[in-house]
């Protein structure tokens, strides 16, 4: 069976990557790996960190691309490849462009989709933008769906998707975070005490969120003096503009995006973690790491009732006062503090591909599902 794998940024890339793996493991499997270079530099860090060379490197990424030009430029060009390769299936991953649009373009071919990473929601259209409408419209295309968790299934339910088709996997972010934890890594700087993570990159953030959300790092390094914070910077101008100018001060380290080996062991070494990145509430839930969330909402509710994080948004006063909670008060501290499988277990990928065996008649047992460990 032949089966094409796509891939176009870096997260989605992470999240592949072990379904990759295991799929080519398989010799009843072609895989073949179509990388849009979506995100030109970010995507190939990840591929060489797990190893992968794409079949196909559309190559597609422009300085300051807008939705529309990508959208018609990625339609083109995957539907060539489909074309010609002729799968007898398609992987996409979450709920960016190119997994969209591969998504449509196997629908035009009339090629069966399967969706990682289903069901999440934040049911408000522009929170994320594009991406929640981007995996709404993923959902009424797929023919497989492979939810990371119960919530996820219960969504897609809601949405109308026979329940025949949907399984729950756990995040094969679990799965790279594991394989990534395991390989031996120096860290890319060397903080003299507590640090903190940031990452921020969200469209809904650019502009004066981003600015806020520096402004109140920039006062939390002059209140705690054993304080630092890491940024590693997207490659987007817009993030990088709205930060430098706020960030260039005293132990606070603005670097180039990390490879994902060397990024997961900071946040295993870190003492909590800013973000607006989906997959990082994730990691951080599962080795421990209090996270606030840098947004108005999340489609991963689940980090939320589990005490692991707290939806802070990007108000200045908001950020420093949970901040300031998790760096003075020990026992507030220890609360968000737990290890929690509650995203994944690291067998997503194994479920993936026993799923995918059964779909092309290879099997005849089910697929034991995924159960969160709180």
């Amino acid at each position: 069976m032949k089966i094409v794998c796509v891939v176009g940024t870096r997260p989605d890339t992470i999240k592949m990557a072990p379904v990759i793996k295991k799929l080519q493991d398989d010799g009843r499997f072609i895989v073949k790996v179509l990388a849009s270079a979506q995100h030109r530099e970010m995507l190939d860090i990840v591929l060489r960190d797990f190893d992968i060379t794409p079949d196909y490197d559309l190559n597609v990424m422009r300085k300051l691309q807008s939705l529309e030009d990508l959208s018609a430029r990625l339609l083109k060009k995957i539907g060539k490849v489909i074309r010609e390769e002729s799968p007898d299936i398609v992987i996409v991953q979450g709920d960016t462009t190119t997994s969209f649009i591969s998504a449509l373009s196997a629908f035009y071919h009339k090629v069966p989709v399967a969706h990682l990473e289903a069901g999440l929601r934040t049911n408000d259209k522009y929170a994320p933008f594009p991406e929640e409408i981007n995996r709404r419209l993923i959902t009424h295309i797929a023919d497989l769906h492979f939810a990371p968790t119960e919530k996820a299934r219960d969504n897609l339910l809601r949405e109308g998707i026979e329940k025949e088709k949907i399984f729950v996997t756990g995040n094969t972010v679990i799965d790279a975070l594991e394989i990534a934890l395991q390989k031996p890594c120096q860290l890319p700087v060397k903080p003299k005490g507590r640090f903190i993570i940031l990452t921020i990159h969200r469209r809904e953030n650019w502009g004066e969120p981003i600015e806020r959300v520096a402004r109140a790092i920039r006062r939390l390094l002059t209140e705690f003096p054993d304080l630092e914070v890491i940024f590693p910077m997207h490659k987007n101008p817009i993030v990088r503009n709205a930060v430098k100018p706020l960030l260039r001060v005293e132990r606070a380290y603005l670097l180039e995006p990390l490879p994902f080996i060397p990024f997961a062991h900071l946040m295993q070494n870190s003492y909590f973690i800013l973000t607006d990145s989906g997959g990082i509430q994730e990691e951080a839930s599962y080795i421990g790491k209090p996270v606030l969330i840098l947004r108005e909402v999340t489609e991963r509710p689940e980090v939320i009732e589990a005490g692991c994080g707290l939806l802070v948004g990007t108000d200045e006063e908001r950020i420093i006062e949970e901040c300031r909670k998790l760096l003075l008060y020990p026992e507030q501290y220890q609360r968000m503090a737990k290890k929690v499988k509650i995203f994944g277990d690291g067998k997503a990928s194994e479920r993936v591909h026993q799923v995918l065996l059964s779909y092309f008649g290879l099997r005849k047992e089910g697929v034991e599902e995924f159960k969160p460990q709180c």
